[in-house]
This record gives C-alpha cells, sequence and structure tokens, in this order.
C-alpha cells in the first residue's frame, strides 16, 4: 500500500510540474502574439484620442477593464480593482504587469491605454484542481492496490498449502477457485503433494513391514541364544539381540509417531507424578536428583509415549554422565509465560555447537558417543521430538557447560489445569 501511494504522490508531482513547465514556456509564447494583436484592435476602437463613450461600450460588451491616463481624457473602469496593473503568475513566484503582454498602448496625443481583465481569476482555482488531480490519483492507485491485491489472494492459499506439505500435512489440498496462472500453480503442487505422499506412504510401509518381519526371526534367535552356555559370547549375543529389539521397537514407533496427534491416546496426566513412576520403576539404581514443583497443573497427553520421553531423555544424560562430577537433574516447573518445562540436563563432555541442531536427527550420534560403551543408535532424541511434537510442544537442546541440557516444553494453552 504504501509504495502505490507513494507513486500515486511521484506520478502527481511530475505531471504537475512538467504541465506547469509546459504552460509557462510554450502557450505563453504562442498566446502573448495573439494577445497583443488583439490589444490593437481594441486600442483602435477607442480611437485618437481615446474615446471614453467607446471605451465604455467595451467595458459592457467584453469581460475586459480599461483604464486611460492622458492630459484630456482620464477613466478607470475597475476603480477597485488591479487587474489592469499588475497580475500575479500561477504559481505565485512573482508578479507582471501589462507591458509583459503587451495591454498597454500609447497613442500619438499623450494618452496611454491600459487593458486588462474585469476581474482577476481566482487564486486558489490551480491549487484547487491540483488537490483534484492528486485525488483522483490515489482513487485510481487505491483501485489498482485493490485489483492486483484480488488477483494475488490465492496466494496465501497457496503459501499455506505449502507449509501444510512441508509440516508433512497432506489431508488438505490448496483449493484456489481460480482457472488462471495462479489456480495451475495451485493444481501443480497439489499433484506434486500427492506424489510426496504417495512416496512416504510407499516407504513408511516398507519399512514397517521390514520390522514386523524383524521380529520373527529376531525372537526366534533370542531363544536359540539362551540355549548357548553361559559365557562372554553368550552374553555378547544377547546384548546385541536385545540392541536389535530396541531398534526395530524404536522404529516402528517413530513411524507411528508421524502421523502426529492422530497416533497419541491422550488422557489427563499429572507429569510431576509420571516422572517419579518412571525414575523409581525404570530407573531405581541410577544416580538422578529432582527438582519438581509442585503443584505444575495436569497435562492431557499420551502417558505411554510420556514414559517413553523420560526413559529416552534420562537413558540419554545417564550414558553421557559416565566420569561426571554430579548426576543427571531432572526438573519441572513453569517458566514466566505459563508453558511448563520438563529439563533433564547431564554434567558430561556436551557437545560442540556445530552438532547441536543435529543431535535431533534419526540415526545422529555426536563424535564423543560414537563409541560402542555408550551404547544407542541415535534414535532417542529423535523419538522425544517426535513425542513433542505430537503434542504440540517443542524439543530443546542447549549446551549446559559442561554437560548438555534438553528441555521438553508445552505451550500454556495445552499446560493448564483441566487441559
Amino acid at each position: 500500500m504504501t509504495l502505490f501511494v507513494v507513486l500515486a504522490l511521484a506520478t502527481t508531482g511530475v505531471f504537475m510540474l512538467g504541465m506547469q513547465r509546459v504552460l509557462q514556456s510554450g502557450w505563453r509564447s504562442y498566446a502573448q502574439p495573439l494577445v497583443a494583436d488583439y490589444v490593437d484592435r481594441l486600442a483602435a476602437e477607442i480611437g485618437t484620442p481615446p474615446d471614453a463613450a467607446r471605451a465604455t461600450a467595451l467595458v459592457a460588451r467584453l469581460p475586459i477593464s480599461v483604464r486611460i491616463d492622458g492630459p484630456a481624457v482620464r477613466l478607470d473602469s475597475h476603480p477597485d480593482t488591479r487587474s489592469h496593473r499588475r497580475w500575479r503568475h500561477d504559481d505565485g513566484e512573482r508578479e507582471f504587469g501589462a507591458e509583459d503582454w503587451g495591454l498597454a498602448r500609447s497613442t500619438a496625443d499623450g494618452h496611454r491605454i491600459t487593458f486588462g481583465l474585469a476581474a482577476p481569476l481566482p487564486g486558489d482555482r490551480p491549487r484547487f484542481f491540483g488537490w483534484i488531480t492528486l485525488g483522483a490519483l490515489l482513487l485510481l492507485t487505491l483501485l489498482a492496490y485493490a485489483t492486483v491485491r484480488r488477483l494475488l489472494r490465492p496466494l496465501q492459499g497457496i503459501g499455506a498449502g505449502v507449509a501444510r506439505f512441508g509440516a508433512g500435512d497432506f489431508g488438505q489440498p490448496i483449493v484456489t477457485g481460480r482457472r488462471d496462472e495462479l489456480g495451475e500453480l495451485a493444481e501443480r503442487i497439489n499433484r506434486m503433494a500427492g506424489s510426496l505422499q504417495g512416496m512416504l506412504d510407499a516407504k513408511r510401509a516398507l519399512l514397517l513391514a521390514i520390522s514386523h518381519e524383524l521380529r520373527s526371526p529376531l525372537t526366534r534367535a533370542r531363544v536359540n541364544a539362551e540355549l548357548v552356555p553361559d559365557g562372554e559370547h553368550r552374553d555378547a549375543l544377547l546384548r546385541d539381540l536385545a540392541a536389535m529389539r530396541v531398534l526395530i521397537a524404536d522404529l516402528l514407533e517413530s513411524e507411528r509417531l508421524a502421523s502426529g496427534h492422530s497416533a497419541l491416546h491422550t488422557e489427563t496426566v499429572d507429569l510431576a507424578a509420571l516422572m517419579r513412576e518412571v525414575v523409581v520403576t525404570q530407573f531405581a539404581d541410577a544416580r538422578l536428583t529432582l527438582h519438581l514443583d509442585d503443584p505444575v497443573g495436569a497435562l492431557q497427553a499420551d502417558p505411554m509415549r510420556l514414559r517413553l520421553l523420560l526413559r529416552n531423555l534420562i537413558d540419554n544424560a545417564l550414558r553421557h554422565s559416565t566420569g561426571a562430577t554430579a548426576p543427571p537433574v531432572l526438573s519441572l516447573a513453569r517458566d514466566v509465560d505459563g508453558a511448563l518445562m520438563l529439563t533433564v540436563r547431564d554434567f558430561g563432555p556436551g557437545v560442540d555447537a556445530d552438532q547441536l541442531t543435529r543431535l535431533a536427527e534419526p540415526f545422529y550420534r555426536a563424535d564423543s558417543a560414537r563409541q560402542r560403551s555408550t551404547g544407542g543408535v541415535g534414535l532417542g532424541l529423535y523419538l522425544c521430538r517426535l513425542v513433542m511434537q505430537a503434542h504440540g510442544g517443542a524439543l530443546l537442546l542447549e549446551r549446559a557447560e559442561p554437560g548438555l541440557e534438553v528441555t521438553a516444553r508445552w505451550p500454556a494453552a495445552r499446560g493448564g489445569a483441566g487441559s
């Protein structure tokens, strides 16, 4: 809108300035000889010596003023005006007299006849027309802006649709109702989204099928491993089989969570009580520090997925706390905006700044975590991010120096009591 207004003002200024210069330089040079010739005819009609009666008749017949100064005749047809004495330029910059336009004539007997307009032109008339011109241009600019905005309105729907497709939501296509270029663009984007959805569904179906099919031979392999005599090889085999079982379970869970909120079975959950339960039942032998603000209110969430979130966060903190000066800290509180914050911090070596943004990617592990002793395949934080996204929250990772701080944040709209 600002661009259109500036364009209108600039167009008006250029138009008015150009027309003013054209009239000043061109029109006057053409009009002045015509006016001088007409004045000669009027002076001849008044005669020599000037006839006051003829001058009065001219004033009555034409919208002019006449002033005669001389030894025998003195006449001023409009004594209350200065039209025949001094005129003002339309631009208001200077005055000019009758001599400038050749409106004064001298007779042979010493009289001077000066012609002028019967009444001066209103001084504000040019400005009035200027404001009318400006208003008309602004009106045309508003109409052009409204037309362009209506033509480009489908871009809002196209942008919203692209954002949905980028977030993985292919359920609602872009609707424009137009048959022009923008409508064709929307249809092409819808076809592209359909192709992407088909490829993603095929990939997901293949991964789910492979994961399901691997469960049966993995179970048989574990049963057979139990028959192996006790020893180092048996323990190593059982550890590898357990890691494969966890990997398959995590892959299946990640594909389920990829559908977002629809994969959840929500109910009212006391998050503080759930945290204590997970710590007692799954990490009873671990050194952990809890800082829980009671009460923080209930949360409408899927308790099974919250247990998965807590298990992965605590397990990740414990695996990277070897040799740390303090045990991992679990805290639960609300920030100043009312958002619910679940934070797990370890005091281990931490990660480099350039690796921080990639920690929640699938199968990514920082260099310091690639030793076999730390375990993990790089799906833990990725599953945590999917759980938070499905719940409408976010997973935040920050360097704690020392260690790493991971925060699961639920917005205030989802974190109040009874929400």
